[in-house]
């Protein structure tokens, strides 16, 4: 889904990308960010990316733990050190919205994932004044929340290797670009953010990272981005 497609303005002779940027430049709304820089974003307000693109990650204070199916418990322990503190909850590519829901129980976080993310922020009153807008904002937020439900259904599945190929398959899926023989995704993941998205260690991650390239199900492009090959060829 492209939450707004500079392609069709002509079609929004009222409300364009660059007039919301415009607007949020002289009302002091928006903001570049280093790469890995914190947004300091917080409940009650609506977010979009003009550049970039932002990671999201959450904080609890308890690690759940994930039994790990028989085939996949390793002889080597692993220490604390290998469950990272923040799970990874998803991205938030250039030209789409986020917000971030107050939770109880976790700790919502936002994080400039590309050197140079432009991040623009409006009360969501601002919605008021264009109707076509906020339209498709309220769409582009339902459709990640239909993303999530997705997520949370895939990574249930008991194995961590089929835990992890479907995270894989389901990033391909929403932000994928072609290459040669399949498709990869443009945003570089390192194994302890994987681990932390499906309930396991970045010891684990590798080892299954290895075992997913000699089957074939995954290839890794010289700049560490994964890539999962088109079954059609």
């Amino acid at each position: 889904m492209q939450f707004f497609d500079r392609s069709s303005e002509a079609s929004r002779p009222f409300l364009t990308w660059q007039r919301i940027v415009d607007w949020a430049q002289i009302h002091y709304r928006d903001r570049i960010f280093r790469k890995d820089e914190l947004i300091p974003a917080r409940p009650g307000l609506l977010y979009l990316v003009n550049k970039g693109v932002i990671r999201l990650a959450g904080k609890t204070t308890q690690l759940n733990s994930v039994n790990e199916n028989a085939s996949d418990i390793i002889d080597s322990p692993e220490s604390n050190e290998d469950f990272p503190e923040e799970t990874f909850l998803g991205f938030v590519p250039a030209g789409q919205p986020f917000e971030i829901v107050a939770q109880s129980c976790y700790d919502l976080q936002a994080y400039s994932h590309l050197d140079g993310t432009h991040v623009i922020w409006l009360y969501w009153h601002d919605l008021d004044n264009w109707p076509h807008f906020r339209k498709e904002v309220y769409e582009a937020l339902r459709y990640q929340h239909q993303r999530k439900l997705l997520w949370l259904s895939a990574l249930g599945q008991r194995r961590t290797i089929d835990r992890l190929m479907s995270f894989i398959n389901l990033l391909i899926e929403e932000y994928g670009e072609p290459y040669e023989q399949g498709y990869c995704l443009p945003y570089i993941l390192t194994h302890a953010q994987i681990g932390s998205s499906i309930g396991s260690t970045r010891v684990t991650v590798t080892r299954l990272m290895g075992k997913l390239r000699r089957q074939g199900l995954i290839t890794i492009r010289d700049d560490n981005s994964i890539c999962v090959p088109d079954i059609r060829h």
